[in-house]
């Protein structure tokens, strides 16, 4: 694979197309954004920001590599490649990972690619700016933003397919930058996902399956492909209990006593239940 840098970035303030100039991007109005010394830029202007630091915190960032570099979820991430291949386009194309963390599933993806023959240009975005750093010392070669899955700064019509990996799907915003026939990757958990650490966390635990589709559906997008992934973890310590926690939701539902509870468990071992699905751009 020769891996492309991305040539259809957008300026996040009027949508025009962003060249680069030095050491920065530039659009026709002349609206400019620095490229980093790591290598990202950030697209997210300031009033666009619900909170000075939104996102992650550096050590959920560091909670998540540790836990993911430990290959607990390396299952998932095999899933990934494979689904993303079956369902991109033959010649050069451009794939994005909206809500892409430190970067751990893209990185695996970009390897997984290497190899095939094709031309690709891979975007991770990612509201949190530590995330993103944290991501640029993955792979120097994948373009990192900071940037919005509300306003991913990409030009209309330029990406072929779009992970959305235990994220938050923008449906109208993706169908924007989606080609025709452009493909979405929704990861999401499934009823029994780390079912043995929240019957610990929570006095009631409740088996909800992944989100529904109907916003989906309005915006054009068809279920095309479904796929489910159940499997139990190798033995997880304390720091990696630990870990798992910071870098989840359930570290802020959890319960004081939830999390005392958690934090007593010397080791423990989990099942993975993830729902994969391919939805089509119409």
């Amino acid at each position: 694979m020769q891996l492309n840098r991305a040539t259809n970035l957008a300026c996040p303030l009027d949508g025009l197309p962003l060249a680069p100039a030095e050491r920065q991007l530039r659009c026709a109005n002349g609206h400019s954004f620095d490229i980093a010394r790591q290598g990202y830029v950030n697209l997210l202007p300031v009033q666009n920001k619900k909170s000075r630091e939104p996102g992650d915190s550096t050590d959920m960032v560091e909670a998540r590599r540790r836990f993911l570099d430990a290959g607990f979820y390396e299952p998932i991430s095999r899933q990934v490649n494979a689904l993303v291949q079956r369902h991109l386009p033959t010649g050069e194309v451009c794939v994005m990972d909206a809500g892409c963390g430190e970067g751990y599933y893209l990185d695996q993806l970009s390897r997984a690619l290497d190899g095939s023959g094709r031309e690709a240009s891979l975007i991770g975005l990612d509201i949190a700016k530590p995330a993103v750093i944290a991501a640029t010392r993955r792979n120097k070669d994948i373009t990192w933003l900071v940037a919005s899955n509300n306003n991913p700064a990409l030009l209309p019509q330029s990406v072929d397919l779009i992970l959305c990996m235990f994220g938050f799907p923008i449906y109208d915003a993706f169908a924007k930058i989606l080609k025709p026939g452009g493909k979405l990757l929704l990861v999401d958990a499934g009823p029994e996902h780390l079912i043995e650490l929240r019957e610990v966390i929570y006095p009631e635990v409740r088996k909800s399956p992944p989100p529904g589709l109907d916003k989906a559906r309005q915006e054009g997008f068809e279920l095309i492909d479904s796929q489910t992934l159940t499997y139990q973890t190798s033995e997880l310590n304390r720091a990696q209990i630990a870990d798992l926690l910071r870098m989840t939701p359930h570290l802020f539902r959890a319960t004081h006593a939830g999390k005392e509870a958690a934090a007593q468990l010397e080791s423990i071992r989990l099942t993975v239940d993830v729902q994969f699905r391919v939805l089509e751009r119409g």
